[in-house]
């Protein structure tokens, strides 16, 4: 049975009519960059602050370590030298190669231990990171929550929203308010004001 679109319309027009006057009310739409607002928010650059310092420290130990590795590998090449120097005694090449026998087996649990040191500080601080990050985002994501309904607001989209094809899930949104700028204030209404860096004796 086919209808003509006469008859279309005039049906889309009753049930227009039909619905509640809530439905067909305007919506209140705002969008927000919540990249914008993870990026400018003060505790996410302070814990940025925090992990950069904590990786400094782990750098500097793995340093510390290769450089001791390093000593011991020169250690053993000079050992094993002298056990191939023709002037050294056969006697005394024993001694030297239960010597460098000890410093081989210092170094190899050394390296093994400098492996299983990067590993292990390398997940704890991707750990740490992901589960600050994540407190920070509903941290942000209650503040837009509330900001929303203390203005009324039907929806808050994300512009930086992304699909997993990475395209922008909001492509066009007509007549909404961009609430970036007003949270940004919000979020960071708390931050604590920032250190001055020392002056030097000249200024």
């Amino acid at each position: 049975m086919k209808f003509p679109l006469r008859s279309l319309v005039a049906l889309t027009v009753l049930f227009s009519g039909l619905l509640p006057a809530q439905e067909t009310a305007r919506l209140k739409i705002a969008t927000v960059d919540m990249q914008a607002l993870f990026q400018e928010f003060h505790q996410t650059k302070t814990t940025k602050t925090k992990f950069e310092e904590e990786q400094a420290r782990v750098v500097k130990d793995r340093d510390e370590r290769i450089a001791s590795l390093k000593g011991l590998e020169s250690e053993i090449e000079v050992l094993k030298k002298q056990e191939g120097d023709p002037s050294v005694a056969d006697a005394k090449k024993q001694a030297i190669f239960t010597q460098r026998q000890t410093k081989q087996q210092e170094f190899d649990g050394l390296r093994k231990e400098l492996e299983e040191f990067i590993q292990r500080k390398a997940r704890a601080l991707n750990e740490q990171m992901q589960v600050r990050m994540k407190s920070i985002l509903e941290e942000i994501r209650a503040k837009v929550q509330t900001h929303a309904e203390d203005e009324g607001y039907d929806y808050v989209l994300d512009k930086t929203g992304t699909s997993t094809s990475q395209v922008p899930i909001l492509l066009y949104t007509k007549d909404a308010t961009d609430i970036t700028e007003v949270l940004l204030k919000t979020i960071n209404a708390g931050a604590p004001a920032p250190v001055e860096a020392p002056k030097t004796g000249g200024e």
